[in-house]
């Protein structure tokens, strides 16, 4: 039920087009008899012209259209047409290097298509094939191709050249390569938003939602500690676990199998491990989970552990709230919290604490 507060909650986050509250609620606009989802970019209407909803099957129960601006019924950031027909143009040439003339024969404008990538991926379209071209010639290298092979793959003439743009994107000049480690970064559309996540071919390390504050640093760290080169791409953990959260979020799902690589400190693991004892739809203080690692006075430093989490949902740390009662904080947001630990409570589902097997990968 939608209490006369969270509905003032609701109205604002509608005004400020927050996308923490994506797929938190939809709002039934009752002078134009459309519904939409937070970040609507329509003008806004007045409160008392407004209906709140939980769920879109709901607004359209009530006789609610799709608001065609926003298409509450689609992923939000839904991926457009034109970066759609970019990214299969990539893919079926990725060594090849763009220039107007490609453009022209895809009848896309070029402007158009920087923003919308930028928007999207957080990158231009010709940085994101240049990053595609890059991932060819770190897999060459890898497989002992020579450097200046690899070079001319993806089109560099001067060596000078693809060693900056091979450093700035893969964290690492060719040279000082070696062995050196590969992440793969995906982005991945779920109920309360876009998510990205990082993983290798044996384990996830990071799952984390787009918006949160401070996500560069966060990859920008993984990829120091892990001394690894970070690419767009996709591996079979990340295709496990996007596959797990549309359970999760369709309600089927309550405990992940995806293979996770705890990047912290031995305290840190120590309470990320007891975070996924944790029954859903249950809650514990920072003092509980001090307490149950058996360092009962450390409950600032298991806030600090649990604020340095990134495996967002998996390892639940929206379950861990203060002694009060409070939500207290989340990197995700609180309205997000909030849904989490609603639709945990909501989904029936067998969940044994005492037979939980922790599926980890250590690299040594």
């Amino acid at each position: 039920m939608i209490t006369a507060e969270m509905k003032s909650e609701y109205y604002q986050a509608l005004l400020d087009k927050n996308s923490e509250y994506e797929g938190v609620f939809f709002v039934g606009v009752k002078t134009t008899g459309v519904f939409c989802r937070p970040t609507c970019p329509a003008r806004k209407p007045k409160f008392i012209n407004c209906e709140f909803f939980d769920h879109a099957k709901q607004a359209l129960l009530a006789s609610f259209r799709p608001c065609q601006r926003c298409r509450p019924l689609s992923h939000p950031n839904h991926v457009s047409e034109l970066v759609r027909l970019l990214v299969n143009a990539v893919e079926e040439n990725p060594e090849q290097r763009w220039t107007e003339k490609d453009f022209q024969r895809l009848s896309v404008d070029a402007a158009t298509a920087r923003r919308q990538f930028k928007k999207r991926f957080g990158m231009t379209f010709v940085e994101y094939a240049r990053a595609r071209r890059m991932g060819i010639a770190l897999k060459e290298i890898r497989e002992g191709k020579a450097i200046i092979d690899a070079q001319l793959t993806t089109g560099y003439e001067s060596s000078s050249g693809f060693r900056d743009a091979f450093s700035r994107i893969m964290g690492a000049a060719p040279t000082r390569l070696g062995d050196h480690h590969v992440l793969k970064a995906s982005w991945l559309d779920t109920r309360l938003g876009p998510m990205i996540a990082i993983a290798d071919e044996e384990a996830l390390y990071l799952l984390e939602f787009i918006d949160r504050r401070g996500l560069e640093r966060e990859v920008e760290r993984l990829r120091l500690r892990t001394k690894s080169a970070i690419i767009p791409g996709s591996t079979a953990p990340i295709r496990s676990i996007e596959r797990e959260l549309e359970e999760y979020f369709d309600g089927k799902l309550t405990e992940f199998a995806t293979p996770l690589f705890l990047c912290g400190s031995p305290f840190q693991r120590m309470v990320w491990e007891h975070l996924q004892m944790i029954p859903p739809g249950q809650t514990s203080s920072y003092s509980d989970v001090a307490a149950a690692i058996g360092k009962p006075s450390a409950f600032r430093a298991v806030a600090q552990a649990n604020g340095a989490n990134q495996l967002a949902i998996v390892i639940p740390c929206h379950r861990v709230i203060n002694s009060n009662g409070d939500l207290g904080g989340y990197g995700g947001g609180l309205s997000r919290k909030r849904w989490l630990l609603h639709h945990e409570k909501e989904t029936p589902a067998p969940f044994d604490s005492d037979s939980r097997k922790i599926q980890q990968v250590d690299h040594g």
